[in-house]
């Protein structure tokens, strides 16, 4: 797969999630969001420390005030050349000297703030200790759709990762998978991942015969046989944005309750996807996907949510379950990722990721959702 690189963001990009952060943190009632380093600050700034180590790297953003990074000296100079350094005040700390006082001196002594869901314990307690008027939410909780909507350039680079997943699908459905462990299909997909363009492979899950009865199997040493059904699923990262998907091929001609089964979740995954239009709630999705499979009689065997967003992770919210009423809205990308998983026997389960149109929801996966028959 070739292709031109895609423009990279630029300064005034990050400057504009930094602002959109911090209104909606007012909005929210919060003084201000902390954003330690992984994808809240990738997304924001640009910036990923070479290392996470137990020396503080915090951003502060607050409604009407300037961001500010706040890094070990010795990391200064990695941070300056960060794509979203110009929109931000980088405050450096040297070793011997209190991270915590420099941060605080930042903060609203009585405010509540909402914090990297991965930001330390040592971080979050060191701050506690240093403004004990203070308060914390997860940034999932407090913020759980900050990075949800898509804009045009984040829908590019998902679609070229759907597509990439896509033509490692095209390429792994004619390798051999008779007589081979699952852990060999797995590598030869690790490595289309990253022929067709991806940086990071976060899962690669073969899971064959009865294997594919536990949607998250990890691969290992079983020898995949004629007659089994074999659920493949996998991503990672392309140009910093995400793939997911899953699809369910057969080694050799499958039985009649085989293909019954694997038609009834391709029926399910369709009624999932059509379920996908602005304003309905991201609950919809599940319970339009579960119905099919449910009237099929095998609801007892759907034993997981039917979809998850995606963004600069390969999962974040939000997330397509029950009882979640979050309205879907245009820019919103997510899987659709309906199973069945028959304990002992065989699993099935189809995956795309579908985006939030004007008028409905467009498909990032286009390999066939029918059954595949591998050798």
């Amino acid at each position: 797969m070739t292709g031109t690189a895609p423009a990279p963001f630029t300064a005034d990009d990050y400057e504009a999630r930094m602002e959109h952060a911090a209104r909606q943190a007012a909005a929210a009632g919060l003084a201000g969001l902390l954003v330690a380093p992984g994808p809240d600050l990738v997304w924001l700034t640009g910036y990923t420390p070479t290392a996470v180590t137990e020396r503080l790297t915090l951003l502060v953003l607050a409604a009407g005030r300037d961001p500010v990074l706040v890094v070990p000296t010795l990391e200064a100079p990695d941070a300056e050349r960060a794509p979203g350094a110009p929109a931000l005040t980088l405050r450096d700390w040297t070793d011997g000297k209190d991270p915590y006082a420099a941060t605080a001196a930042l903060l609203d002594s009585g405010g509540r703030f909402g914090i990297s869901d991965n930001a330390w314990a040592m971080h979050l307690l060191g701050l506690q200790k240093a403004l004990p008027g203070t308060s914390y939410a997860s940034l999932t909780e407090a913020l759980p759709m900050l990075r949800a909507v898509k804009d045009a350039a984040e829908l590019e680079l998902l679609a070229a990762a759907g597509a990439a997943a896509d033509a490692a699908f095209e390429e792994i459905r004619r390798v051999p998978f008779a007589g081979r462990r699952e852990s060999d299909v797995a590598a030869d997909l690790a490595a289309l991942l990253r022929r067709f363009g991806h940086s990071q492979v976060d899962f690669t899950i073969v899971a064959s015969g009865p294997n594919g009865a536990n949607p998250h199997h990890e691969i290992g040493d079983r020898v995949i046989e004629r007659g089994d059904m074999v659920v493949l699923d996998f991503g990672g990262l392309k140009d910093g944005y995400g793939s997911d998907t899953s699809r369910t091929v057969h080694v050799g001609e499958p039985t009649d309750e085989e293909r019954r089964v694997h038609d009834i979740v391709r029926e399910a995954q369709e009624a999932g996807f059509r379920a996908v239009r602005p304003g309905a709630a991201c609950q919809d999705v599940d319970r339009a996907a579960r119905a099919v499979i449910a009237d099929a009689g095998y609801g007892e065997y759907f034993i997981h949510r039917t979809g998850h967003g995606i963004g600069v992770t390969t999962h974040e919210p939000p997330y397509m379950i029950e009882g979640e009423e979050q309205p879907l809205v245009p820019g919103m990308c997510f899987s659709v990722e309906p199973g069945i998983y028959l304990p002992g026997r065989f699993g099935v389960r189809i995956e795309d990721i579908v985006t939030v149109t004007e008028d409905g929801g467009r498909r990032l996966n286009d390999t066939a959702r029918e059954m595949v028959i591998v050798d």
